[in-house]
């Protein structure tokens, strides 16, 4: 009787330890291959809404990159000290991609990332498709910036110590123009590096499973590459429809020629083959989604 209680106690003390085991909390986020499937998931939900909410929401993500480049130039107003001052504007500036990112509005940058993703795990291309999505995503992007622009200067509602500061923005943004050929050239390859950050600002976000850790893993890239001074079109966008407005140094079509044209070819390389195509592949043996099969080790579909 005394071995049989002995036994018994034992099952069920190895009991206790294996519920102990399973019980333990889950991660709090994803992984990095089921955020490349997360990407891909969201690429063909954009893909597949009717064209009206596409553009719709390229309006809002636009409204919101002006915004950010309000708050940005409205929270470093005064900052002598130069880490105190790119820390300020980049954290203004992560306001409005924090908006995008959790309200789900297409951002032309963000889309380089999520589209390819979806591209890169599927057979076939929509190409009508995928060149009219891409193509209202940067105008509705640009006629959101604008929009938001008016009604700022409409409202009245900044101080004058805001539009020097709004023109060294400018000046910092425009310095490529006076080198030619190579400032061009510069900008695309800035605008590469804008992309990437911004594409793992929108890996770090689809990794949390709560809102702070979205906001958090906003942050962090947005504040690196306002830092940095890269060239990101849609950021650009923001500063450049307030400019337009508020200043006569720059025309519209040196903002667009000397800037957002290399800046967003440049964002479409750093997207789409730095972060998507390159997380991809990395990942493509642990990828499972309805974008596509994965395949066992002899190549037969699974």
């Amino acid at each position: 009787m005394a071995n049989e209680e002995n036994h018994q106690e034992t099952d069920v003390n190895e009991n206790n330890d294996s519920n102990q085991k399973i019980d333990r909390p889950g991660r709090q986020f994803y992984i990095p291959s089921q955020i490349v499937d997360e990407f891909g998931e969201k690429g063909r939900d954009h893909l597949n809404k009717p064209f009206r909410a596409q553009f719709l929401l390229a309006l809002t993500a636009g409204s919101f990159m002006t915004f950010g480049a309000v708050f940005s130039v409205l929270l470093a107003v005064g900052v002598e000290t130069k880490g105190i001052y790119h820390l300020l504007s980049g954290l203004g500036f992560a306001a409005g991609y924090s908006m995008v990112f959790i309200s789900g509005a297409v951002l032309f940058t963000e889309i380089n990332v999520l589209l390819p993703s979806y591209l890169f795990n599927k057979a076939g291309l929509m190409k009508k498709n995928i060149y009219k999505f891409w193509l209202s995503s940067y105008v509705g992007n640009i006629i959101g910036a604008f929009l938001v622009a008016v009604l700022i200067q409409w409202s009245g509602s900044f101080a004058s110590t805001f539009y020097p500061e709004l023109e060294m923005y400018l000046d910092h943004k425009m310095k490529f123009m006076d080198h030619g050929v190579k400032g061009w050239f510069q900008v695309l390859v800035s605008g590469v590096l804008a992309n990437w950050l911004i594409g793992m600002a929108a890996f770090l976000t689809t990794s949390a499973r709560d809102l702070t850790g979205k906001i958090l893993g906003t942050t962090l890239p947005v504040v690196l590459f306002v830092a940095g001074n890269f060239q990101h079109s849609a950021a650009n966008m923001g500063y450049f429809s307030m400019g337009i407005l508020a200043s006569d140094k720059y025309t519209w079509y040196e903002y667009i020629f000397f800037n957002l044209v290399p800046a967003s070819i440049g964002n479409l390389i750093g997207g789409a083959i730095l972060v998507s195509l390159l997380f991809s592949y990395a990942y493509k043996e642990d990828i499972q989604t309805s974008l596509g099969r994965k395949k066992n080790k002899k190549g037969a579909e699974r």
